[in-house]
């Protein structure tokens, strides 16, 4: 190997580690996936909604067919700049999945040199005219699908970031290098483990996740149950690699369809903070991107329509009004493990942001009352954000802080809608 080589491969882990380090102190990235960068149907003031509810990122495919419709002829197509100088100008970061096969080549992944190499001048072509705006490249999309268990197939993955990586920071050093995009049967049949054992997280600056439960069952489909799992994923995860490996939920949501494995479109909006404030309780975990901005269709029974914020008209539905009323709080706050409690079926998080501070408390299952503590409100009004109606934002409850000396409290109603309480006074 060549002195040259070695520069060369130095200066790539020292940008990987520049990224690392960046990352560990970037707020919590609060994300949505998008359809409208291939999707001309979709009007791209989705965007201006998306930006207005406080996504910071949008996720969305920059599909190798479409770049490369003919054998050797690469392209970038009107859609695609316009999606990206849209996010670009509300401030949203772009997160771009580089994926899927080409007709001329059967659709195959790219496992062997014929497929790999042509895969490689796309992946070349892409972080080359795209450019610094794009902030995350996502390598492929839910590699896994076709075989969960298949060692073979988990080997290639790691095989193919290998060779992707370098390509992508040689074109865009300060772009942040996912993969993964592992479906939850992947989680489950070892394909994480296997990748991690083969090297992956020696090229990629992240790992990305798409842990859906919602036909998990009854007892298994809840926020609740679900962050238990992520706890154990990620503890594992740690073991498995030796060290914290930054995750990012890029796909995750519930569906509010009618049918098999279905909420209502209240219950998504409440599943939708109880999950968000839940996974700000796992520092390795620095984003989630709720799946998806849009519904993708009209018919209320099927699962694949009905994951969206806003309708397929661009209506919002009651998920959009609570994402847009709690996300300050995700991105801004720091979770306080020692403040917070978390038992039988009583969840009362601690959040602060400098010298602010707040509780975000709720029940699953039966409503219950407790009595939430606080320091130094005397003369205070209780000031609330119930999620439940979260287009009233910040107000004040009915009562005072009742206190005795500086310790005070006050009374609260849990449901299954997180109440966000102020627990610092006013400024």
């Amino acid at each position: 190997m060549s002195l040259r080589t070695l520069g060369t491969l130095a200066l790539l882990a020292a940008l990987a580690t520049a990224n690392a380090n960046a990352d560990a102190d970037a707020p919590f990235i609060v994300g949505v996936a998008t359809h409208s960068m291939n999707n001309t149907g979709q009007p791209l003031r989705s965007l201006q909604m998306a930006s207005a509810a406080g996504v910071r990122s949008v996720r969305d495919d920059a599909f190798w067919s479409t770049a490369e419709p003919t054998a050797g002829q690469l392209q970038i197509v009107a859609p695609w700049r316009a999606w990206l100088s849209t996010a670009r100008a509300l401030d949203l970061a772009p997160m771009v999945i580089l994926g899927y096969g080409t007709s001329f080549q059967g659709n195959a992944k790219p496992r062997k040199p014929e497929v790999r190499i042509p895969y490689l001048k796309y992946v070349d072509y892409i972080t080359r005219q795209l450019g610094n705006p794009v902030k995350f490249y996502e390598v492929w999309n839910e590699w896994d699908i076709e075989g969960p268990g298949d060692a073979r197939l988990s080997t290639d993955y790691a095989s193919l970031v290998r060779d992707v990586a370098p390509v992508i920071r040689k074109n865009n050093p300060q772009a942040v290098i996912l993969a993964g995009a592992v479906t939850t049967l992947g989680i489950t049949s070892g394909f994480v483990d296997r990748i991690i054992a083969a090297g992956v997280m020696k090229y990629a600056d992240g790992l990305s996740l798409h842990p859906y439960v919602h036909c998990y069952g009854s007892d298994r489909n809840t926020p609740e149950s679900w962050i238990g799992w992520m706890r154990d994923l990620d503890r594992k995860i740690t073991l498995k690699a030796g060290r914290p490996v930054p995750l990012y939920l890029t796909e995750m949501s519930w569906p509010s369809h009618e049918g098999n494995c279905g909420i209502s479109q209240e219950r998504q909006a409440a599943y939708l903070s109880r999950a968000y404030f839940l996974i700000r309780t796992l520092p390795n975990v620095k984003g989630m991107w709720w799946y998806d901005l849009i519904n993708d269709g009209d018919d209320r029974s099927e699962q694949e329509h009905n994951f969206g914020l806003l309708d397929s008209a661009l209506g919002p539905k009651p998920a959009y009004a609570v994402l847009k009323a709690i996300s300050p709080y995700l991105r801004d706050f720091h979770y306080e493990p020692t403040n917070s409690l978390q038992n039988d079926g009583i969840y009362q998080l601690a959040f602060s942001a400098g010298r602010e501070r707040i509780m975000v408390a709720w029940a699953s299952g039966r409503q219950r009352e407790v009595s939430i503590s606080a320091s130094a409100m005397q003369n205070q009004n209780v000031r609330v954000l119930d999620t439940l109606d979260p287009d009233k934002g910040m107000a004040n409850a009915r009562q005072q802080w009742v206190c005795k000396d500086d310790h005070c409290s006050t009374p609260v109603m849990l449901t299954e809608f997180p109440k966000i309480i102020r627990l610092s006074p006013d400024a």
